[in-house]
């Protein structure tokens, strides 16, 4: 499963509306944000493929402008990788042949 750090950036006057709007999705925890419109949040979902989905779906959210990866921990993901019982067909838009 991998958890993916990131930081939010959002017009600041939208970040009310945004952050409703981030409450909704339940793969997502909202750890931290202050009145520049910076978002701190933690996504969790099942692969890497559902991780970049989520992410390019939360930036057609109004009010947000840029969505920035902090850290990636993919652990088990590698190991299913490296095992052969997960083969990933895209990572955040770069296709794996």
């Amino acid at each position: 499963m991998p958890i993916g750090g990131f930081v939010i950036h959002v017009w600041p006057a939208k970040k009310p509306q945004v952050l409703k709007e981030l409450a909704r999705e339940e793969r997502l925890s909202v750890y931290a944000h202050d009145d520049k419109g910076h978002v701190v949040v933690v996504i969790e979902t099942e692969t890497s493929e559902e991780m970049a989905h989520l992410v390019r779906s939360l930036s057609l959210i109004e009010g947000i402008f840029t969505i920035n990866l902090a850290y990636l921990y993919g652990e088990d993901e590698v190991e299913k990788i490296e095992s052969g019982a997960y083969k990933p067909q895209t990572v955040f838009g770069k296709a794996f042949r």
